[in-house]
C-alpha cells in the first residue's frame, strides 16, 4: 500500500539514522546546494562505511511489482525528507527527473547501476536524450544530483534486494518520466509519488 507525500515533520529520526541527520543538518546550513551536497555525499558515504547507518526491519522490506520507496525522517526545521528505497530483483526506474530537486542517493546495501542523461532538447512533451555514462556502484557509494543535471535511471544490479538511501532538498511528490518512442527520442509524462507503508 502507498501513501502521499503529506508535509507534516516526522516526530524523530528512527534509531540507526540519527548520525545522518546531524550531518545533513549542518550540511544545509553551508553557502550553496553544491557545498550541501559534497558534504552530504562524502558523509554519507563515510557513514555507510563505518557502519554508523542502520535501518530498521520495516524500512528494508521490498513490495511487489515495484521498488519500494519509504519515508525515513523529514526535517521541520530544514525541510529535506531522507527516503530508503528498496530493490527487489529486476527492479528499476524508468528515465526520471528530480523536479528541480536536489539529492544525494547512497548504497546501504547490494549493488546498484545508475545510467545518467543529458537533456539536448525538449519540444512539448518530446524530448531528446544523450546517455552519458553508467556506472555500477556498491555499499558506500554515493553520488549527488543537482538540477539541471538530474536525469538518470536506477536499476538493482543484482539478484536479491538492494537498499539505497535518498536524501532530497525538499519533498519529491512528483517528477517527470520519460519514455522512449520508436524514432529514439522520449515522451514525458508526470508522475505522482507516494511512500510505501
Amino acid at each position: 500500500m502507498t501513501t502521499s507525500a503529506d508535509t507534516a515533520p516526522t516526530a524523530a529520526p528512527p534509531r540507526g539514522i540519527e548520525p545522518l541527520i546531524e550531518l545533513v543538518d549542518r550540511a544545509v546550513g553551508l553557502d550553496g546546494v553544491a557545498a550541501t551536497t559534497r558534504a552530504v555525499q562524502e558523509g554519507m558515504s563515510r557513514l555507510i562505511h563505518d557502519g554508523e547507518l542502520a535501518l530498521s526491519g520495516e524500512l528494508r522490506r521490498t513490495a511487489p511489482g515495484h521498488y519500494a520507496r519509504r519515508l525515513v525522517y523529514r526535517s521541520g526545521d530544514h525541510g529535506y525528507v531522507v527516503v530508503a528505497m528498496v530493490w527487489g530483483p529486476g527492479q528499476k526506474t524508468p528515465l526520471h527527473d528530480h523536479a528541480g530537486t536536489w539529492c544525494v542517493e547512497g548504497v546501504i546495501e547490494g549493488r546498484i547501476e545508475v545510467t545518467q542523461y543529458d537533456l539536448l532538447e525538449r519540444h512539448g512533451d518530446r524530448c531528446r536524450f544523450r546517455r552519458i555514462d553508467s556506472v555500477c556502484t556498491g555499499v558506500g557509494a554515493a553520488g549527488a544530483l543537482i538540477p539541471p543535471f538530474e536525469y538518470h535511471t536506477i536499476a538493482n544490479a543484482r539478484d536479491e534486494a538492494s537498499i539505497t538511501l535518498h536524501v532530497y532538498g525538499g519533498d519529491l511528490t512528483r517528477c517527470s518520466v520519460f519514455e522512449p518512442e520508436p524514432d529514439g527520442r522520449y515522451r514525458v509524462s508526470e508522475k505522482s509519488l507516494a511512500y510505501d507503508n
